[in-house]
């Protein structure tokens, strides 16, 4: 077959670089049944684009021709060649290798005619079948379009390169979008193609990864029946995803809209492949209204200065040997450029026309990325070339390889040299390839803004760099204006289920997707501060969380304390003891010539109510914010104060036993328990308590304490007593000696006297001992300040039992009995029968 049926643009030069590119487009898909030899495919001429690329490779080798310090005293030539169909472009391709027939026929050299690289082509399908075809020559095959993942598998395609990124990235690149605007819902359709199923691969892998769930997955066919186009529209517009993801080449997606158009598919947010993101001919009267609002990634552009002017000042005689520059010409003016028999329908052209007068495809200068994709990969091959025919001392300064000339380089030469090609472009724009052929991941995140009148822009907001860092590669530029899907003010949102709020977590329902959860409001004493947390924290020991569970709060403190209703019962009752015991005091003061005081011991009564008065008030030193002071105070007062009263009641029975003992014949016992043995005893008996109090604090002394084991949610500030040893010591000497008491009370209530008085101590004692007995197993299970109340009532209840029994019925006789107040009562026995 021969190579000039498919080179259709080419110019000499001393090293020819190839372009392959589909000027024409197939009207069907190439269906090979393997029953008979394939049949040439049947294509029309309408692919403007593809004609347009081939132009800025033209423009682009010029450029470089040009220029001085690139490849300096070398010409580059190229060879185009224009195909449709993968059989065609495979032709097309072994062309490009083996160079012109008629060479290769007659024997001669062709290394000058046969091209070095090649250049092309725009669908990933055709780029993977033509890089497998022509690897085994080594020759590099440079896409500016095709970004399927799967051409960066090096043992398929070793001489793959693109100036394009991978769909890798581009994915990677939309699932960094999604997150950023909280879409986590999302419909997902792809068209049936390698380019789109590849893509979908990476998506589903990628967006598992990340958190992102799709709603339902539609694979769109370009042949599709009504019926199942129907399913499809139906599907997207009953979902609940708002967001839909339309992985696609352009074809395929300019087929789906002006096949559903018509079916009102509005109220989506689309996001766009690459392939047809940028494409403003995608929006007309029908469309405009699914396209508003769009965005995805597309291609970085930027301005090549003097291509417009190239393109636009084309004209026929710039190509006579070209067959589709004369179809493209004639199609775009509908004039002839000569009067043979095929052009009898139409004018011949007046040699006026200008295409700076239409607008098509070929004349759009809005959209630069592809060209600018077309113009890096030329330079890239360029600077392979210059880097290999680089001589320094006689060897390559890159490869330490001997030097060659340009008339003697072979494509693996080239091949070799472009993998270590760097260079920087007229815009900043870094060149360079990684181990499996892939360029720069960099994208322009644009968005479609379509105003009342039908006039599209398609604005840059934003920018995803691959080449840095995580966290640091996705921005959306500030200031800059986005308009969404309906001309809608506010972010849509697209979620299975809403954000769960702080206060809650989210926790995963094992029936629906990861992305459909429930929120559970997190346990008492556990918080989540932001949105969507996955586990709820604890707070610290001395903090507890709000009632929204979003904050931890310093707990509240409980302690027995004066605004208290039971502290301020508790301080009255204390304080009308401590009164009354001052009064009986004043009482016994007043008549303490009279027989009942002094037949009792007088001077242990003063003592005794004073130590009762010292109790009472005593048992204010529980009340009130713990402090160290107040902790070591309320017990050692408690411990003294009570052994000093106990002490008293001990010397008055022992007093009251040695007194009827006296009155037998020959007693003499008074003699060894006179008042400076009382008085002895009770000192004696204080400085127990006082040694075993002194022994405590020096040890281990009580401390304020925050308990935190009875309540989560507050703290019970306490008196610790330090040792325990030293207060159940202090504890159970005071319960020794009232038990002593009220041992020797309980042998003296039967002695003959009508003033006793050692009955009233049998019965206070029994108070007294019965009240702490109680006291201990409720001491000991009641929480926080009621483990104070008790410990305060026990106090008040014992001395109020003291006080009491021992004293008001003294008090009685001498204030409203005084006719009994008498040594003839006092001395006089009782008849028993």
């Amino acid at each position: 077959m021969a190579s000039n049926e498919w080179s259709d643009l080419s110019k000499d030069g001393d090293i020819v670089i190839g372009g392959l590119f589909s000027f024409d487009v197939i009207n069907t898909e190439d269906i090979y049944a393997f029953k008979s030899s394939p049949v040439k495919s049947k294509c029309t001429r309408k692919h403007f684009r593809e004609f347009k690329s081939a132009r800025t490779m033209i423009f682009t080798l010029e450029e470089i021709n040009r220029n001085k310090k690139l490849l300096p005293g070398v010409t580059l030539g190229y060879r185009i060649f224009n195909a449709c169909g993968n059989q065609n472009l495979l032709s097309a391709a072994m062309a490009a290798v083996v160079g012109p027939e008629e060479q290769y026929k007659s024997g001669e050299d062709c290394i000058a005619t046969r091209v070095q690289a090649l250049i092309g082509h725009s669908t990933s399908g055709t780029s993977g079948i033509v890089s497998k075809t022509i690897a085994p020559f080594h020759i590099p095959l440079i896409s500016h379009l095709s970004t399927c993942e799967c051409l960066s598998n090096r043992n398929l395609y070793p001489t793959f390169f693109r100036t394009v990124p991978s769909d890798q990235f581009q994915v990677k690149a939309l699932v960094e979008l999604l997150k950023h605007f909280g879409w986590t819902w999302v419909g997902y359709i792809y068209s049936a193609e390698t380019y789109a199923e590849e893509g979908t691969a990476e998506f589903i892998k990628t967006a598992k990864e990340e958190g992102i769930c799709t709603e339902y997955m539609l694979q769109f066919f370009g042949t599709a029946s009504e019926n199942a186009l129907l399913s499809v529209v139906q599907k997207i517009k009953s979902s609940t995803s708002k967001v839909v993801l339309a992985f696609m080449s352009l074809t395929y997606f300019n087929n789906f809209l002006e096949m559903t158009k018509e079916m009102n598919v509005t109220g989506i947010q689309w996001i766009g492949s690459e392939a047809w993101v940028s494409a403003r001919q995608l929006a007309n009267s029908g469309t405009a209204n699914i396209l508003q609002g769009a965005m995805g990634f597309a291609i970085t552009e930027s301005y090549i200065p003097g291509l417009a002017d190239f393109l636009l000042s084309l004209q026929p005689s710039d190509a006579p040997e070209s067959i589709f520059t004369r179809a493209f010409w004639e199609t775009v003016f509908g004039c002839s450029l000569s009067s043979s028999s095929s052009s009898v329908n139409l004018k011949l052209c007046s040699g006026s026309e200008d295409l700076r007068t239409v607008t098509n495809d070929y004349t759009d200068m809005s959209d630069s990325r592809p060209v600018y994709s077309i113009y890096k990969a030329v330079y890239a091959v360029a600077h392979a070339i210059h880097s290999l025919l680089q001589c320094h001392n006689g060897k390559n300064p890159t490869t330490g390889e001997r030097c060659y000339n340009k008339s003697d380089i072979q494509p693996w030469q080239v091949l070799q040299h472009l993998k270590t090609v760097n260079f920087t472009t007229f815009s900043g724009d870094k060149v360079y390839f990684d181990k499996n052929g892939n360029s720069v991941p960099e994208y322009d995140l644009v968005n479609w803004q379509i105003d009342s009148k039908g006039s599209v822009k398609i604005v840059n907001i934003g920018r995803y760099d691959g080449s840095l860092p995580s966290g640091k590669r996705f921005i959306i530029k500030q200031n800059v204006s986005i308009m969404w899907s309906g001309n809608q003010e506010k972010v849509p949102k697209s979620v299975c289920t809403e954000s769960c709020p702080p206060g809650t977590r989210k926790a995963l329902n094992k029936r629906r997707p990861v992305c459909c959860f429930d929120c559970i409001q997190c346990a008492d004493g556990e918080i989540s501060n932001g949105t969507d947390s996955v586990n709820c924290m604890k707070c610290p020991g001395e903090y507890w969380s709000n009632d929204r569970r979003d904050q931890c709060i310093l707990k509240a403190t409980e302690f027995l304390s004066y605004g208290d209703i039971m502290g301020l019962l508790l301080l009255v009752f204390a304080c009308l003891g401590a009164l009354l015991a001052l009064a009986i005091f004043a009482v016994f003061y007043l008549s303490k010539n009279t027989p009942i005081v002094r037949a009792n011991n007088s001077e242990l009564s003063f003592l005794l109510l004073f130590s009762l008065t010292l109790c009472f008030l005593c048992s204010l030193t529980f009340i009130g914010r713990p402090s160290q002071w107040s902790c070591m105070l309320r017990h050692t007062a408690f411990g003294v104060t009570f052994v000093l009263c106990i002490s008293c009641v001990l010397g008055k029975t022992i007093v009251v036993l040695m007194a009827f003992r006296a009155t037998l014949p020959g007693s003499n016992v008074m003699k060894w328990f006179g008042p400076p043995q009382q008085r002895l005893s009770v000192l004696a008996f204080t400085l127990i308590q006082v040694l075993i109090c002194v022994l405590w604090l020096t040890l281990s002394p009580p401390f304020p304490n925050k308990n935190m084991k009875y309540y989560k949610d507050k703290i019970i500030l306490e008196c610790d007593v330090g040792s325990a040893v030293g207060f159940w010591a202090v504890l159970g000497y005071i319960g020794l000696l009232s038990l002593m008491c009220f041992v020797l009370a309980f042998l003296a209530r039967k002695l003959p006297d009508n003033f006793n008085e050692a009955k009233f101590i049998t019965f206070s004692m029994l108070i007294f001992c019965a009240v702490w007995i109680t006291f201990i197993p409720a001491y000991v299970s009641s929480p926080g300040k009621f483990t104070v109340a008790v410990e305060i009532f026990a106090i008040l209840a014992s001395s109020s039992g003291l006080l009491f029994c021992i004293f008001l019925p003294k008090c009685y006789i001498i204030i409203f009995r005084p006719n009994l107040n008498s040594k003839k009562h006092l001395i006089g026995k009782t008849i028993s029968k």
